[in-house]
């Protein structure tokens, strides 16, 4: 559907079609479902992380006709969760990989009875040999996974990079880390299954990927898609972290339905999901550059290490993500780049927003503040010599269009007002309490990586009997999904928002449009909608032309309504019209091909993503140099997404975003213990980020329209996440003079690093 020079809807902020729900708490979630005749269940975890089960051990003393008990060998299924691969079993069999990894599952009438069937359960686990580092792990002496510990690897290699090294008049190279991030959503993990006297299953629960969850069982439970219906409802926060894990809840609560005859629904304690679910995958990278006196990076090479924990989940798409942004958002004509997620006995990683672009983003964003310091550069100068412009080449090999990262980066230190704070506060070392200004730049390709979006099938349903409904399996988890979808097909179709209810996800109604996952809900789901509402206009043309004895040609459409010699119709009276002489009907949209992109997995090369959206941010910390405490004071963003749907959400989703990435930056701090736990069980011992802890903003935003999304519209969620960590750490390089590599850059390791380097500024 063509862009209209004009909008009635879009750009606009009307009240969040949910909002009254949720304000006023009449929004149930899984936990405040009723659900007659429910049973609770829970799973048996691992306490050690890597062993050798020889028996698990029910006292008979308790009554177990109570409860209804599963493990490995008396699953009614088969033993694997479907995802990208199907390598991590429902339950543990002979051996355990990781701690808390589920063992066996028990079910019951209440909770007090569960855990009293749980504690009467011995494991007899003789411990094995663990590794929690990827260091650990590529020695080969503990394997966890395959021959090598090697879940995926590839390579990228583009020009002579011999030659650049060669021909170099400086070489430059660093290591850089990051490290766990826990997604912190506000509604734990939760779902439930109920059986039917058909044979059929419901599931209900807190998940971002419906038909994800629905295929996991369609897999393991052998049964037909349409004898499992899945129901998202409201959805407290996702982030990545609802992706993959409640596939693996919903199959515990599936099989414990089953075994039960009762509908079973499992909800997780803050404690549990902390130690229980996947985190951000922490990750190493070695970085060697040629450089020219001027400043020009000729050459560059990639050692980018993801710790995959114990199986694949979604290892392998993060991987590939990061593979495709650790260049960062620069012209390298000669580029090697190497990457590997390895096995280790930790509790295996998932998606998290970025997944897998923050971590190598971090990694060049902080080698080119090491270039620029070796050259005695300015930071922004050396940025300015080596930024991706329109034509240029990722080392993908794709051309690029539509490139706007030196607009966004020279916009932010104008607004930021950066050359002149830099150098104020380089000179200003006194006192216990130092500010220090940082900048970075980045991007992010929308939707899924190559040609993930042509093998989607991502489909969209408008249905009326009556009433206008949109059918789409896109979740809303607070970013608003559920209110700018409907924004966009009444855009398109003339009608207000309030005018098209959005049901959510049900995939017993609605079709397959896709996970929501990968900055692709607004852009491309938002795309196949406009493609519905012209299959839908195309219906009613047809039938008005019918009805008035003329060619649907001589019926035209435009700002909203149909037009014939004599007459015209909004849509809302032809789709009345027309449900009046024949019923309710209903039209879909599907992507068109030229939406898609062209890329060869196996080579890595190709179009990697058909848009970015580019964002620059500056950061401004007071570092105090007596309690290593950095305090982020002000913010200044600006970011390029095509065209602002909702502009209040776009900002919302901004600052939420960059937010979650300065706590990831600074002060949330999650490590792995030597029993392979995570170091946090409860809140008070993982810090984020409060309103206290919050900056200033500015969010500025640019807007460009793309030929892809919905009116324009580039993926926005995931792009706040990949800057503001570096930017933070060059902000306290600013204040301090020392060059942090690693975060989160905690006040222990500030003060290891200020106690190194003596403790001056510069």
């Amino acid at each position: 559907m063509p862009l209209l020079p004009e909008f009635n809807v879009i750009g606009t902020s009307p009240a969040r079609l949910d909002g009254r729900e949720k304000v006023t708490g009449e929004a149930q979630f899984i936990a405040d479902r009723a659900i007659p005749g429910c049973w609770i269940g829970a799973p048996l975890p691992s306490p050690v992380a890597h062993g050798r089960i020889r028996a698990i051990v029910r006292d008979p003393d308790f009554d177990w006709s109570r409860v209804v008990f599963v493990d490995a060998a008396s699953l009614p299924c088969r033993n694997f969760v479907h995802m990208v691969r199907d390598d991590l079993p429902i339950l543990a069999g002979e051996k355990v990989t990781f701690a808390t990894q589920a063992v066996a599952l028990v079910a019951g009438p209440d909770r007090a009875t569960v855990d009293e069937a749980l504690r009467h359960i011995r494991l007899d686990i003789e411990p094995l040999e663990a590794v929690f580092t990827v260091d650990e792990a590529l020695k080969k002496e503990v394997l966890v996974w395959g021959e090598d510990n090697v879940i995926d690897e590839y390579r990228i290699d583009r020009g002579d990079v011999a030659r650049a090294f060669a021909e170099a008049d400086f070489v430059v190279e660093g290591n850089y880390a990051t490290g766990l991030h826990e997604q912190l959503y506000l509604e734990n993990q939760g779902m439930a299954a109920i059986p039917h006297d058909d044979g059929s299953l419901e599931i209900l629960g807190s998940m971002q990927c419906p038909y994800y969850v629905q295929g996991a069982l369609v897999q393991a439970l052998e049964m037909a898609p349409e004898k499992v219906r899945v129901r998202a409802g409201h959805l407290g926060g996702g982030f990545g972290g609802k992706e993959d894990y409640p596939s693996v809840m919903a199959l515990w609560a599936a099989v414990l339905a089953l075994r039960s005859g009762h509908p079973v629904r499992i909800l997780f304690e803050r404690g549990e999901d902390l130690q229980s679910t996947p985190k951000r995958h922490p990750s190493t990278t070695h970085i060697r550059t040629a450089v020219r006196r001027d400043g020009t990076v000729t050459g560059l090479e990639i050692e980018l290490r993801f710790n995959g924990g114990a199986f694949t989940t979604l290892s392998r798409v993060v991987q590939q993500r990061g593979m495709l942004h650790c260049q960062g958002a620069y012209n390298i004509p000669n580029v090697a780049i190497h990457s590997l997620t390895v096995a280790t006995n930790m509790v295996p990683s998932g998606a998290y927003r970025g997944f897998g672009a923050p971590q190598g983003l971090f990694a060049i964003e902080r080698h080119m503040d090491r270039i620029a310091d070796a050259l005695a550069m300015d930071p922004l100068d050396l940025r300015l010599k080596n930024i991706v412009a329109e034509g240029d080449r990722f080392p993908c090999g794709q051309k690029l269009k539509g490139v706007f990262a030196r607009q966004v980066l020279e916009r932010v230190v104008e607004r930021s007002d950066y050359r002149r704070k830099r150098a104020l506060y380089a000179r200003s070392g006194e006192g216990p309490v130092r500010r220090g200004i940082g900048l970075s730049v980045a991007f992010h390709g929308g939707g899924f990586t190559g040609a993930g979006e042509a093998t989607m099938g991502t489909v969209v349903r408008i249905d009326y009997d009556g009433t206008f409904s949109l059918h789409v399996s896109s979740t809303d988890m607070g970013q608003g999904a559920l209110t700018v979808l409907p924004m966009i097909a009444a855009e398109a179709l003339g009608l207000r928002p309030e005018e098209i209810r959005a049901p959510g996800p049900d995939s017993a109604v609605g079709p397959n449009s896709g996970p929501t996952v990968a900055s692709r809900t607004t852009m491309y789901v938002g795309r196949v909608v406009t493609e519905a509402c012209s299959s839908l206009i195309d219906e009613l043309r047809s039938f008005l032309a019918e009805r008035e004895k003329v060619s649907p040609g001589a019926i035209a459409f435009a700002r909203g309504a149909l037009h014939c010699r004599t007459r015209s119709w909004t849509v809302a009276q032809a789709a009345r019209a027309r449900y009046e002489s024949s019923g309710a009907f209903s039209v879909e949209g599907r992507l068109p091909a030229e939406a898609a992109a062209v890329f060869d997995l196996e080579k890595f090369e190709g179009e990697a993503y058909k848009a970015y959206a580019w964002i620059a941010q500056a950061v401004e910390v007071d570092v105090d140099v007596d309690t290593y405490e950095i305090q982020p004071v002000e913010a200044t963003v600006v970011a390029e997404i095509g065209r602002a749907i909702h502009p209040v959400l776009v900002e919302g989703q901004i600052a939420g975003g960059f937010l979650q990435a300065l706590g990831w930056s600074h002060i949330e701090d999650l490590t792995v213990t030597p029993e392979g736990r995570f170091s946090a069980d409860q809140l008070n011992g993982y810090l984020i980020p409060t309103t206290l802890d919050r900056p200033r903003w500015e969010i500025d935003l640019m807007e460009e329209p793309c030929d892809v999304g919905a009116f324009g519209a580039k993926g926005l969620g995931e792009l706040p996440m990949n800057g503001a960590a570096p930017a933070l750490v060059s902000a306290v390089e600013n204040a301090t003079g020392v060059f942090a590599t690693e975060i989160p850059l905690t006040g222990e390791r500030l003060f290891r690093l200020m106690e190194t380097s003596g403790g001056t500024n510069r």
